[in-house]
C-alpha cells in the first residue's frame, strides 16, 4: 500500500517536472537553454522508465534506460564542445579591437 503511494507521488512529481521543463524547452530564450531543457527531458524519461520498471518488478526496460542515458551523455558532450568553440571563435575577434589576437586566457 505505501509503496504504491509513494509511486504515485514519484510519478505526480516527475509529471509536473516535465510539464515545466517542457515549457522551458519551448521558450527558452538561448540555444543552451533549450539544450539543458533538453536534458532534462531525458533524465525524467529515464526515471519514468525506472520507476515504472520498479513499480512491476521487471527488467526488461534496462537496455532503453542505457540508450536514453548515452544518448543525453553525448548530446550533452556535443553541444559543449560547440558552445566550447563558438565562444574560443568569438574571444579571437574582437569588435572593440582592443584585444586583436589575444585569446580569452590572456584576457584577465
Amino acid at each position: 500500500m505505501i509503496v504504491t503511494v509513494i509511486i504515485a507521488v514519484a510519478a505526480a512529481m516527475l509529471s509536473a517536472a516535465a510539464v515545466l521543463t517542457l515549457f522551458r524547452l519551448a521558450r527558452g530564450p538561448s540555444t543552451l537553454d533549450r539544450v539543458v531543457a533538453g536534458d532534462v527531458v531525458i533524465a525524467i524519461l529515464i526515471c519514468g522508465l525506472a520507476l515504472e520498471a520498479a513499480l512491476n518488478r521487471h527488467v526488461t526496460t534496462l537496455p532503453v534506460i542505457l540508450v536514453l542515458a548515452l544518448l543525453g551523455f553525448a548530446g550533452s558532450l556535443s553541444v559543449a564542445r560547440f558552445a566550447a568553440d563558438r565562444d574560443q571563435a568569438i574571444s579571437w575577434r574582437d569588435p572593440d579591437g582592443g584585444n586583436e589576437g589575444r585569446g580569452w586566457e590572456d584576457q584577465r
